[in-house]
């Protein structure tokens, strides 16, 4: 044939085509908004995709598939209870110096 033992054996270079994947992976994000990379490669192992972790992370970052962080509100002060209500005694003093109140 004429050609090196190793060009022979070498592996053909293919240019993989992840387009159904990235779709697959929006339509877990579309359905689960904070899913992050290992819940949604665990929904791509359930639909029969074998990806590497480090593909699904770079591919959610690519195509902005990262998960929504939702931020609860914590309440910190209880405004409405039936305690006395003490006034403010140091509002009209402007201190000028430490340990003044």
């Amino acid at each position: 044939m004429g050609l090196a033992r190793s060009t022979y054996y070498d592996a053909p270079t293919r240019v993989a085509d992840d387009t159904a994947l990235v779709e697959s992976m929006a339509a877990v994000c579309d359905a689960f908004e904070a899913y992050g990379w290992r819940r949604v490669q665990a929904a791509l192992r359930k639909q029969g995709w074998r990806v590497n972790h480090k593909k699904v992370l770079r591919l959610m970052r690519e195509h902005d598939l990262q998960p929504r962080v939702r931020r609860r509100y914590v309440t910190t002060t209880d405004s409405d209870h039936d305690s006395t209500i003490f006034p403010i005694l140091a509002r009209d003093i402007v201190p000028d110096r430490p340990d003044q109140l």
